[in-house]
């Protein structure tokens, strides 16, 4: 099954990809030499560090690899400012604290919510899809129970 991805995020993934391989991965290449040179591996901290560096730059790419394998760019449609589809920012007002917060509906792969986006398979993100400006929203968070108003779609 292929996961929805916008076009920037499949983009942000390719160039952390290309980072990965001809930057980071030559890098910790010459630091793993430079740490053999050191002599008796068996205790060399540096080397086990850039080894351990290593597997995880690996790791990450195969991850990474897999998921431009697995998406599927969806185009982002100018919204209609009413509808919250895939792609779009939504405004929202949590009714018991009357706090806003703005999100950008995108996918898994993309998701932060540090960077307020949120992917369409999270609680919040189904329970946005196909709402409308004015609509309640509820869902369960891990903190319990949600419940906001859409303000605004953009």
């Amino acid at each position: 099954m292929k996961v929805p991805i916008t076009r920037e995020g499949y983009e942000a993934l390719k160039k952390e990809h290309e980072n990965m391989l001809s930057v980071k991965r030559p890098q910790i290449l010459k630091a793993i030499e430079e740490a053999r040179e050191h002599g008796d591996l068996s205790e060399n901290a540096e080397y086990d560090a850039a080894r351990e560096e290593f597997q995880f730059l690996q790791q990450r790419v195969a991850e990474i690899e897999e998921q431009l394998r697995n998406s599927e760019i969806v185009d982002v449609k100018k919204s209609d400012g009413e509808t919250v589809e895939f792609g779009c920012t939504v405004t929202l007002v949590n009714l018991d604290t009357d706090e806003e917060s703005l999100y950008r509906v995108v996918g898994p792969y993309e998701s932060d919510i540090k960077k307020s986006t949120i992917s369409i398979t999270s609680p919040l993100g189904r329970a946005l899809m196909g709402k409308c400006v004015g609509d309640e929203v509820n869902f369960n968070a891990p903190g319990g129970k949600r419940t906001y108003e859409i303000v605004k779609v953009g």
